[in-house]
């Protein structure tokens, strides 16, 4: 698999942006989960209590803001860092919320230009503060749409989630060892934003290659035309391409070798 991190952001939000909106989605989740049965099921992630989802959103964050304070350089050999985890199950929404003023301090007092080991695209510290937004996001909308809770979510947001997502996918072998599996001759897979969220009809484009797959640019004067498109509204993109949703729901549409567009989506789960 192409690993070379050559593939950047096309259009990254401001980075203070990101401190704010991780600060929002965090207490947005703690409110959620904070009167909740922690034992509660959490059907997006199978096998998962609502307890285990707050426990493992904390953690990264303190994970990824020991990272970033030591600018490692290296990757890491364990994720060992002290959570000062709560005994009582109850007590962890306002655990993950106590969080936060450390999360902003911490990405106050960092250059995002800052250069450190990342596993993804991106080789700066800008890299881990878009990459907790997102998996704090996305479990934000795991924890509501489990109790119930309205789950919507910015459509600038979902449009750089979009971006951030394709543009890591081809490093994540490491932990989602599908992804190695994505190989093709040359098709081109598009997936089109609808709404407002980034450009309307935007598109970002995957080509899946005999080594590997890389997000490639939206070239719409490019003689190789997409082999299998889907097109939705940003936050249903994001929301697919994390496995919340389907390819096959009213809400999206598809063209092209759809057979293809499966096999992508049951080799990106993770």
């Amino acid at each position: 698999m192409k690993m070379t991190k050559t593939n950047q952001a096309r259009h990254p939000l401001p980075y203070e942006t990101y401190r704010e909106a991780i600060e929002q989605d965090t207490r947005r989740f703690a409110d959620a989960v904070r009167d909740a049965d922690p034992a509660g099921a959490v059907p997006s992630c199978p096998g998962w209590t609502l307890a285990d989802l707050t426990r493992h959103v904390g953690a990264l964050q303190r994970w990824f803001c020991a990272l970033l304070s030591q600018r490692v350089q290296e990757a890491p050999r364990n994720r060992d860092v002290e959570l000062g985890l709560p005994e009582n199950v109850r007590d962890y929404a306002d655990w993950l919320a106590a969080g936060v003023p450390e999360v902003a301090a911490v990405l106050r007092a960092t250059d995002p230009a800052a250069v450190m080991w990342t596993w993804g695209a991106d080789p700066h510290a800008r890299f881990w503060a878009r990459r907790m937004l997102f998996e704090t996001l996305v479990h934000r909308v795991d924890a509501e749409r489990s109790v119930g809770r309205d789950f919507g979510v910015d459509p600038v947001l979902a449009a750089d989630g979009v971006d951030e997502f394709l543009v890591n996918l081809p490093h994540a072998g490491l932990f989602a060892p599908g992804v190695t599996e994505l190989r093709g001759d040359g098709e081109i897979l598009t997936f089109g934003c609808t709404d407002a969220g980034g450009t309307v009809g935007e598109e970002w484009r995957v080509r899946l290659e005999p080594d590997g797959f890389r997000s490639v640019p939206d070239d719409r004067n490019s003689a190789r035309a997409a082999s299998a498109a889907v097109r939705g509204q940003a936050a249903d993109l994001l929301l697919l391409l994390y496995g919340r949703r389907t390819c096959r729901e009213p809400v999206f549409t598809l063209s092209g070798d759809t057979a293809l567009l499966d096999h992508w989506f049951a080799h990106t789960a993770f």
